[in-house]
């Protein structure tokens, strides 16, 4: 995924949730928990998730065990000699 496309998902997704609000509101609907103390929490839970999700890629990406490409890798570089 490039940075470009990445951009556009999260347009994307801030969109549809200013939209999903701006609905609500215009049928009365008073969101009391949406205010700055719930959207600070909100962004500590990104900025604990995102560095997350980012080391559980790079474990599953340098990993031998999780698929049979990746078996079958470890298998050929320890028939080279270069594991």
């Amino acid at each position: 995924m490039t940075t470009d496309k990445l951009k556009q998902y999260i347009a994307l997704f801030g969109g549809l949730l200013l939209a999903v609000l701006l609905f609500l509101g215009s049928l009365g609907v008073d969101l009391w928990w949406f205010n700055d103390s719930t959207i600070d929490t909100f962004i500590n839970v990104l900025i604990a998730a995102v560095p997350f999700v980012l080391v559980v890629y790079g474990v599953y990406k340098n990993s031998y065990i999780i698929t049979k490409q990746a078996k079958e890798q470890e298998k050929s570089l320890k028939q080279k000699g270069l594991k």
